[in-house]
């Protein structure tokens, strides 16, 4: 199983980011799949996730500012990031859980909001 994330960057508050993470060796359409982030001296949290195909949930932060996506054709799981805040940095990672359990994360991508 493998996980490819992209599309962090530097942003000015109020801006808009879309990362992609393209995911290869699981049945995609049917695994669950989510984003997570880690600042500087913090845990690592859950920002968004899709545990099946129409099914969305957000950490109270981001919701109505961030929406996942995901399209089954390209394999690929999406986070729509807008209206981002300093507060919003962070690494961002992708996960995702195998049916028998195991979970497994892309490498990170920076994603910086500044003021």
């Amino acid at each position: 199983v493998q996980l490819q994330a992209s599309g962090g960057g530097l942003v000015q508050a109020g801006g808009s980011l879309r990362l992609s993470c393209v995911v290869s060796g699981i049945i995609f359409s049917i695994r669950p799949l989510g984003w997570y982030r880690q600042a500087p001296g913090k845990q690592r949290e859950l920002v968004a996730d899709s545990p099946r195909s129409g099914i969305t949930n957000y950490a109270d932060s981001v919701r109505g500012r961030f929406a996942i996506s995901r399209d089954n054709t390209k394999n690929t799981v999406y986070l729509h990031m807008n209206e981002l805040r300093p507060e919003d940095t962070a690494v961002y990672y992708c996960h995702t859980r195998t049916g028998t359990g195991n979970d497994y994360w892309g490498q990170g991508t920076q994603v910086t909001v500044s003021s």
